[in-house]
């Protein structure tokens, strides 16, 4: 849930005044995305390199929601590359009809030219995730070589691209479909150019991959995706498969909390005229935040949309109608608000349709207005009956909601009680907070540093102009295991919301953060990672806008010094000192490893942690909500059981642990 941003020093040219015709490019084929691959799949980082895995997997997933795969093979090769394998109809190889294609076999079109594909309204997919045909292209664009196999009428076919999507030879036969395996399908072996993702190399992270992989087989019942890395010191062979579909995605997410009950509401409702499905499942736990999650065609929409609109607005209105008709609620009552209702709920509601309409290039937001009736309708009724026939379950969930509400009412209080405190003595910033001078949140910055030694030191490191210090004593409160009001008790989280501004909780305006760069500062030890853990809890739970807007950070102290010559040079890792030796293999002088902040004078904490020119930071980033959701319950929650299982399954991929 984060990447990288490394400071590089730029110079600008000037433009020249000699401006015409001879500038002007015209980009052909894949030519585009080479240019600028960060249009097509978001960045050059992990998240992008990634994203190719993600574009040829969601074309495999199409073929299973159109009902022609149940089976999708996910293979990380010992050479670098991976391998998505598929027992669905296979691309069509026969030649395109018309055109400036004309001729040319249509697999070689959907590999070698963007947007074209077959989910624009024709008849191969009635719902689809893929919207705009640049996919498997994109893909092809960004790897040094891609190798295709297809099966279709009892012939084997190969494609076979380099350097960048150019491709060798014609598409031919190499044979019959294999008398075993599938006899329809697509594989699809790509090996990502190095030179397009230099930032963070091209090695694939297996926690990252198999935790798309089972989300997407909890949206698919019955899908079987088998994950394989092949890697040597990495080998690992996984199959995902949920009978129960959603239904189990529900008690996986909820596996690591403390369920009010052991139901699950499920409901399913399809309007064929429409093209219109909804798969809803729903569950409460004890805990106090709410996990509602959209998917759209199996695409996350991590800002929701009109599909999670309609569930919302018909869950206020099943609850308290239950609660008065059963008499829960007295007249003098009033009505539960959602927040209230949604307090500890785990729910995933996915939809599918013919021609999704996504707010914005990421598709987080569904727009689609009919969806929302659809859902609200479709929920009014379904909810509605789960709870008269399940009154033991239904009860709870109104007592919970009831007990919720006392709690708001409390926090709003403790909040006013905050407010008031700081009005009258006329505090309007922490008294340990030391401020930057520039008014501009855009280029002003919060350092979280732990203790007060480390904050002098970073103090006198900053860049007093844009740079705030704002120290915390120790460890600050677990917010995942508290409600509102008692946080609102904790100094530390007390100076943090003052600092930052715009509030918290449910009151956060993310337009009125002081601050567009919030950057925890720990040492490179265990204790500083639970510090940091403990504030990634804090802003995901309380200010979660703070980090979709791209508002957080971790700096990188280094772990290690050491010597060449008199000039001392530090190393952020073990896979820093690894890469250092590696390339110096005869250094002799020993490495210091770097306790704490406080072993650094300042002149070497700013030129190797807060000079925005030599710096690291780690951006966090949320890409999957529900992912998120559930990696903060298992390592913040109370089941240690599920804490251990998960950092046992997860060691081999240690560069990611920190993150």
């Amino acid at each position: 849930m984060s990447k990288t941003e490394s400071a590089t020093a730029s110079r600008s040219k000037k433009p020249s005044a000699d401006y015409g015709a001879k500038d002007i490019q015209v980009l052909e084929g894949l030519d585009p995305v080479r240019k600028r691959p960060g249009m097509y799949i978001g960045s050059t980082g992990l998240a992008g390199l990634h994203h190719l895995i993600w574009e040829v997997v969601d074309n495999s997933i199409d073929e299973a929601m159109a009902g022609f795969c149940d089976t999708i093979n996910v293979v990380l090769q010992d050479d670098g590359g991976c391998r998505v394998e598929d027992n669905g109809r296979g691309i069509p190889v026969d030649p395109y009809p018309s055109g400036p294609h004309k001729g040319k076999s249509a697999a070689e079109v959907v590999l070698t030219v963007l947007h074209a594909g077959a989910k624009f309204g024709g008849e191969g997919y009635k719902v689809s995730g893929g919207l705009h045909g640049v996919g498997v292209s994109v893909v092809n664009a960004l790897s040094t070589r891609v190798s295709v196999e297809i099966d279709r009428g009892g012939h084997r076919y190969l494609l076979e691209f380099e350097n960048g999507g150019k491709m060798k030879g014609k598409v031919g036969k190499v044979g019959a479909t294999p008398a075993r395996g599938r006899t329809t399908g697509t594989s699809v072996t790509f090996w990502p150019d190095p030179t397009v993702f230099l930032a963070e190399g091209v090695e694939f992270v297996s926690r990252t991959v198999t935790e798309r992989l089972q989300t997407m087989a909890f949206l698919n019942k019955n899908l079987a995706i088998n994950f394989i890395d092949e890697r040597p010191g990495k080998e690992r062979k996984e199959t995902f498969q949920y009978k129960g579909g959603i239904v189990d995605f529900v008690k996986h997410l909820n596996a690591s909390k403390e369920a009010l009950f052991g139901k699950v509401a499920h409901y399913e409702e399809e309007d064929e005229a429409e093209g219109m499905q909804l798969d809803i499942a729903v569950q409460w736990n004890t805990g106090y935040y709410e996990g509602i999650h959209g998917y759209a065609n199996g695409i996350s929409t991590t800002e929701g949309g009109m599909h999670v609109e309609g569930f919302k607005t018909a869950l206020t209105s099943v609850v308290n109608k239950y609660a008065r008709d059963k008499g829960l609620l007295k007249e003098k009552d009033e009505n539960l608000l959602g927040e209230d209702i949604r307090e500890g709920m785990t729910a995933i509601i996915s939809v599918k349709l013919r021609e999704p309409q996504f707010e914005g290039q990421t598709k987080a937001k569904l727009g689609n207005v009919p969806m929302r009736s659809f859902v609200q309708k479709a929920t009014n009724k379904s909810l509605a009956e789960w709870m008269d026939e399940n009154p033991t379950e239904a009860n709870k969930v109104v007592k919970k909601a009831v007990a919720a509400a006392q709690a708001r009412i409390a926090a709003k209080n403790a909040r006013n009680a905050v407010r008031r405190k700081t009005a009258l003595s006329g505090a309007g910033m922490p008294d340990k907070l030391k401020d930057c001078s520039s008014g501009d949140p855009e280029e002003s910055e919060l350092f979280i540093v732990e203790g007060d030694s480390a904050g002098g030191t970073a103090v006198d490191a900053r860049d007093p102009r844009v740079q705030a210090i704002l120290p915390i004593r120790g460890k600050i409160l677990n917010v995942e295991r508290a409600r509102l009001d008692k946080m609102l008790k904790n100094n530390e989280i007390q100076a943090l919301i003052t600092a930052i501004g715009g509030g918290v909780g449910d009151e956060f305006d993310v337009s009125k953060a002081r601050y567009h760069k919030v950057i925890a500062l720990a040492d490179a030890d265990v204790d500083g990672s639970h510090i940091r853990t403990l504030l990634l809890t804090f802003f995901y739970r309380q200010m979660r806008s703070m980090v979709e807007a791209g508002f957080v950070y971790i700096a990188q102290p280094p772990l290690y010094s050491t010597e060449i010559g008199k000039e001392k040079i530090y190393l952020k890792d073990d896979v820093a000192k690894a890469a250092f030796l590696s390339d110096k293999p005869n250094h002799k002088k020993e490495f210091q490893r770097l306790k704490g902040l406080g072993e650094m004078d300042w002149q070497e904490l700013r030129s190797t942690t807060m000079d925005p020119l030599s710096r690291t930071l780690l951006q966090v980033t949320v890409e999957e909500a529900a992912l998120a959701d559930e990696v903060m319950s298992v390592l913040m929650g109370d089941d240690v059981e599920s804490r251990k299982n998960f950092i046992t399954t997860n060691a081999r991929d240690v560069r990611n642990l920190d993150f």
